[in-house]
């Protein structure tokens, strides 16, 4: 399938999915671009995933706030205009500063990440998860969470 020029407005964003407590809108997925994907990623002071690694490159521009990432055992604040590049493989973690954040965030080829965004808000709407399930849907689409 080749892929076709678009154009995504404010005005037609999908509905954003919640996914434990991140709202992520899928701005491109992969079926789109036939490559990678970009997503819109907003959070409150603390939410974020725990660390984990993929088989696909991720890069993250924070738009508003700051977000403290952690990646190959360094930890750093970025504030709003940084950039963060973490190659695929890489053990990472971020989290929501104070009044929380907003990022864009770039998936690179091979990547599931908007599938597995949609399956854990669609299989976890509320509430604390079952943590053994919500693993096995991460391991499902490549994702392992470091222990």
């Amino acid at each position: 399938m080749t892929s076709q020029a678009f154009v995504v407005t404010p005005e037609n964003y999908p509905r954003a999915l919640d996914v434990l407590g991140i709202q992520i809108t899928v701005l491109a997925a992969n079926t789109a671009t036939q490559s990678h994907e970009v997503t819109l990623q907003e959070g409150a002071e603390g939410a974020g995933p725990p660390p984990h690694s993929h088989g696909w490159d991720e890069s993250f521009f924070v738009m508003r706030g700051k977000v403290e990432f952690s990646c190959a055992g360094k930890t750093v604040l970025a504030q709003a205009g940084s950039l963060v590049h973490v190659p695929r493989g890489t053990v990472h973690a971020f989290r929501f500063a104070s009044a929380g954040a907003s990022m864009i965030e770039f998936s690179g080829a091979g990547g599931s990440a908007t599938r597995m965004f949609t399956q854990v808000a669609a299989e976890f709407p509320s509430g604390a998860p079952d943590v053994s399930k919500l693993i096995g849907v991460l391991q499902n689409h490549g994702v392992t969470v470091a222990a």
